[in-house]
């Protein structure tokens, strides 16, 4: 017998489909992801994958306001859904949303388990805000699991008292095997590739939002420090947009050495590219919770040059091993990893140690970790267990 099991999900996330599919392939779930919105258009310009969906969900009606970086979404008809699918378990990604409330009022209601889903970790630039922090102990507090995407959010978790047999890591996962098989074409017709994209012959590549507070300027500071050589040998390529476009455009014109690429924003198909012929990813990120294009690029086979903040550098970026850690807001230091990555003397060693370690992040791990964490506190225990994934 399944355990019907609602998770409610912020938007249709192109990395998150995977994810869910595999978790809907178990044959002991009976799912239903009820999303708070499609997109968020302000923030993201993904598109929606909507034919790679196999699992049933609805979208609930919503209303969207904000200014700047505080974002305000409210939804109406949570309390119908839940009601129409009558959820044995409910699985809530984050507490930051008046719905997330409105789950945990109907799970206390109904005597309905609820999970919290959270990525957040002490280096999260929230984190520390006293109201903010109250909220989340309150909401974890009533929570009978809690699943966390790597080490960083479980020791995030723990702060707030969450006792180690009720935290189940859920690993962040993409989906590894399309970018794999991506890279590898795009390697197989190399020219082609970086003739089409306007790429240098080998270059450093950041891909995300360009905002300040993913450390777009330092890595651009860091660069600029690199000795001449290396400049002269590898370029530097942003892949994707935001508000600080225009400046890093301006300040990459001064530049007199080396050559800098702005591609705007790309769907995945073209960042797979982007990944496969790149020499290393760099992630300057002040502050990020996890960040799955670290995820992508190992996936592709690159090593990675991540700042320590970043949630999923504890899981995934193994200093000296398959990319370099750096301290935030330190071009001085993210220059001598960028030159150190540039100059070893075999680089496919090291991005093969991240085609291999992101293997335990797979689509599969991920909602296996979801399995485990239901099981634990759900009725249907012994029956599930016949079920779960391995």
């Amino acid at each position: 017998m399944k355990t019907r099991v609602a998770l409610i999900s912020e938007i249709i996330a192109p990395y998150r489909i995977p994810v869910f599919n595999a978790l809907a392939r178990d044959p002991g779930i009976d799912l239903q992801v009820i999303f708070l919105s499609e997109t968020d258009p302000s923030l993201r310009q993904w598109p929606i994958y909507k034919d790679e969906i196999d699992f049933s969900y609805q979208v609930l009606p919503h209303w969207r306001a904000g200014v700047g970086a505080r974002r305000l979404l409210i939804n109406w008809g949570v309390k119908h859904a839940l009601d129409r699918f009558s959820p044995e378990a409910i699985v809530c990604g984050g507490y930051n949303y008046i719905a997330s409330w409105q789950a945990k009022r109907w799970s206390s209601l109904n005597k309905v388990p609820l999970l919290a889903w959270i990525e957040s970790t002490s280096q999260d630039k929230r984190s520390g805000l006293g109201a903010v922090e109250a909220m989340k102990a309150n909401f974890l507090s009533e929570c009978a699991g809690v699943i966390v995407a790597g080490r960083s959010s479980m020791e995030y978790a723990k702060s707030f008292n969450v006792a180690s047999d009720r935290i189940v890591v859920a690993p962040d996962a993409v989906d590894n095997e399309f970018f794999a098989r991506a890279a590898e074409a795009a390697r197989s017709s190399a020219e082609s590739v970086r003739e089409r994209m306007n790429l240098p012959k080998r270059y450093f590549l950041y891909c995300g939002r360009l905002v300040r507070e993913k450390g777009v300027f330092d890595l651009l500071e860091a660069y600029a420090a690199l000795p001449p050589s290396i400049r002269c040998e590898v370029g530097l390529v942003f892949a994707g947009d935001g508000q600080a476009r225009a400046k890093l455009e301006s300040i990459a014109r001064q530049q007199t050495l080396g050559e800098i690429r702005f591609t705007g924003f790309q769907r995945r198909e073209q960042l797979a590219e982007l990944y496969a012929l790149a020499d290393a990813l760099v992630f300057p990120t002040h502050s990020d919770p996890w960040g799955l294009v670290v995820n992508e690029a190992m996936a592709c086979g690159l090593p990675v040059i991540a700042t320590n903040v970043a949630g999923c550098v504890a899981d995934l970026v193994e200093d000296g091993w398959n990319g370099r850690v750096v301290d935030k807001r330190n071009p001085r230091q993210l220059a001598s990893a960028m030159a150190e990555i540039a100059s070893y003397p075999d680089i496919t060693l090291l991005g093969g140690r991240s085609a291999e370690r992101i293997g335990r992040n797979s689509p599969e791990c991920c909602a296996a970790g979801f399995v485990e964490a239901i099981q634990a506190c759900s009725p249907k225990q012994e029956e599930m267990s016949a079920g779960a994934t391995a």
